[in-house]
């Protein structure tokens, strides 16, 4: 399974983005598909999912009410919107996929390149 994640770039503090992972090559629908972000000398932090075939999601408390995950199931793609976006969400955000149930955040059976997100005070 390859996960191809593209949109970020540099925004202004407030500002909004719109990451896109498109999976490909392999057997779908994956149960979940989400995304992580990190930054240098910290572990990678979940953000958020959608389990794809109820399509609930689910958010770390810090990106609740500014991030909405969504999918396209026709194209196998999971979008992050961004919107009042912080200093603190700069980071490389990547999207990641589960084959099966893992728990309440993921597991990540499978990941994108990673795509940089650079908010500025």
């Amino acid at each position: 399974v390859q996960l191809q994640a593209s949109g970020g770039g540099l925004v202004q503090a407030g500002g909004s983005l719109r990451l896109a992972c498109a999976a490909s090559g392999g057997t779908f629908p994956m149960y979940r598909m989400g995304w992580f972000r990190q930054v240098p000398e910290k572990a990678r932090e979940f953000v958020a999912h959608i389990t794809w075939n109820t399509g609930s999601t689910y958010y770390t408390d810090s990106v609740k009410g500014r991030f909405t995950i969504s999918r396209d199931s026709a194209w196998n793609t999971v979008y992050l919107q961004m919107k009042d976006l912080k200093p603190e969400d700069t980071a490389v955000y990547y999207c990641a996929a589960d084959r099966i149930y893992f728990g309440p955040t993921m597991k990540g059976d499978f990941w994108g390149q990673g795509t940089l997100v650079t908010v500025s005070s």
